[in-house]
This record gives C-alpha cells, structure tokens and sequence, in this order.
C-alpha cells in the first residue's frame, strides 16, 4: 500500500506559476513511475506529465515548455513545475504511482489538489 499526498494548490493570475509536491509513503519509491493528472470540471481526467525511476520524462502536448516534473529519491517526493499558467490550466491535480515491475500496473493516486488560474 502507497499513499500519496499532494501539495502546492491554489489560486493563481494567468502567466503565473505554481509548485506542486507529492510525497510518498513507500520505502521503494525508487522502483515507482510517478504521474500527475488533472481533471476539469466535465471533462475526463488526462495525464500531465509522467517521470519514470531513471529521471526519463514526458509531457502532454498542451504543458510542454511550461511544466517541469522532478523527482527527488531521497525524500520520496515528485514535483509538478508549472509556468506560463493559463485559465485552461484549471484543474484538480492528481498525483499518480505505479510499480514498474508490477505487471497489471496498478495505479496508487493521492487525494487531489485544486489549481485555479485565474484573474
């Protein structure tokens, strides 16, 4: 069992920027892929950005160039860099891990934060 806990909403003027945090409560967090999603009111959740146990990384086309995601091993913690926001960028954000070694991918996800972007 994972738990997640994600960190860093809030209320933010478009062209900002915003952090966002998620620890994990795992000893092997080095064998996790560490996702973030979002889902905006009536739309279906999609992926952000995703980084793998090798530091390897991707984007969705919509936040490429402006976020960033990063993990740090140590502290069992991945980041969510986001730049430029704009209002499409609202959304509550979920972060996502699963075992890289685990065959049905099993998905642990954290609460939820709330990104608002707007003027």
């Amino acid at each position: 069992q994972v738990q997640l806990v994600e960190s860093g909403g809030g209320l933010v003027q478009p062209g900002g920027s915003l952090r966002l945090s998620c620890a994990a409560s795992t000893s092997i967090f080095n064998f996790y892929v560490m996702e973030w999603y979002r889902q905006a009111p009536g739309k279906l959740r999609e992926v952000v950005a995703t980084v793998n146990p090798g530091g390897g990384t991707n984007y969705a086309d919509s936040v490429k160039g402006r976020f960033t995601i990063s993990r740090d091993n140590i502290k069992d913690t991945v980041y969510l860099q986001m730049n430029s926001l704009k209002p499409d960028d609202t959304a509550v954000y979920y972060c996502s891990a699963y075992d890289i070694r685990a065959a049905d991918r099993y998905h642990y996800w954290g609460q939820g934060t709330q990104v608002t972007v707007s003027s």
